[in-house]
């Protein structure tokens, strides 16, 4: 039984997956948690949360700050972000918005009636109330930091292991913005489908082609999330 054989047996096994809870929304954080542990040797990764949402429900972090690892929580609705502060303290929590220019301004920030679709993005918030039983409830002026700002402070002397980005109309900007250059995540998991109010699927391929771009493989998609490794690092 060669290393793979050795490492998906162990995966599927049912004891291995009875000890496992996900706090994903599709079992994204069990996906990278076997991909980071099995694959890459990482037990104890660093993490940057873009649009954590919750300190627990619907996040793809709280599995590794449950077991020690810590890393860096953004979320721009400050309801939001008062229940991540108060139930991740060991993280460092960031009430602002991720922009996509090198000028930290303020920017509208659309707060949905269904708060997992919050958006900076006009366009998308304005799309979605389109659909049934989504509506605007707010507009808020949040704060904006750019990415690569947060890499610097929080990563700059130590690798950044897995980046998750939810931010709704905005994954692929932010992406573009960052430079990969100076930081490469070793795994990121991005939103890929373009929520239509569950009508169809439709994927966000240019964000796919991208990372694709960037020396990235597929490694799993969940239909809502896609999870990439870095080709170089899994192939050395």
């Amino acid at each position: 039984m060669n290393f793979f054989e050795k490492v998906y047996s162990k995966f599927f096994d049912k004891a291995y997956l009875n000890q496992k809870i996900s706090y994903s929304q599709c079992g994204e954080d069990l996906i990278v948690d076997f991909l980071l542990t099995w694959v890459l040797k990482i037990k104890n990764p660093t993490y940057l949360d873009v649009g954590a949402h919750d300190p627990f429900n619907f996040n793809n972090t709280y599995l590794f700050y449950k077991r020690g690892a810590r890393g860096v929580s953004i979320e721009p609705d400050p309801e939001l972000f008062s229940r991540i502060a108060k139930y991740r303290p060991y993280d460092v929590n960031i009430n602002r918005g991720v922009g996509i220019s090198n000028v930290n301004d303020s920017k509208d920030f659309y707060i949905m009636s269904s708060r997992t679709l919050n958006t900076f993005s006009k366009t998308e918030a304005e799309r979605m109330s389109r659909l049934e039983n989504i509506k605007i409830d707010a507009v808020q002026k949040i704060e904006l930091v750019h990415i690569n700002e947060i890499v610097d402070q929080y990563f700059g002397q130590k690798n950044l292991d897995f980046l998750s980005i939810d931010v709704e109309g905005w994954d692929l900007q932010i992406l573009k913005s960052m430079n990969f250059n100076k930081c490469r995540p070793n795994v990121i998991c991005v939103e890929t489908i373009i929520f239509d109010g569950g009508r169809k699927i439709e994927k966000n391929q240019s964000a796919i082609d991208f990372l694709l771009s960037k020396a990235y493989i597929i490694y799993a998609d969940t239909s809502i999330n896609t999870i990439f490794v870095s080709a170089e690092l899994l192939n050395s």
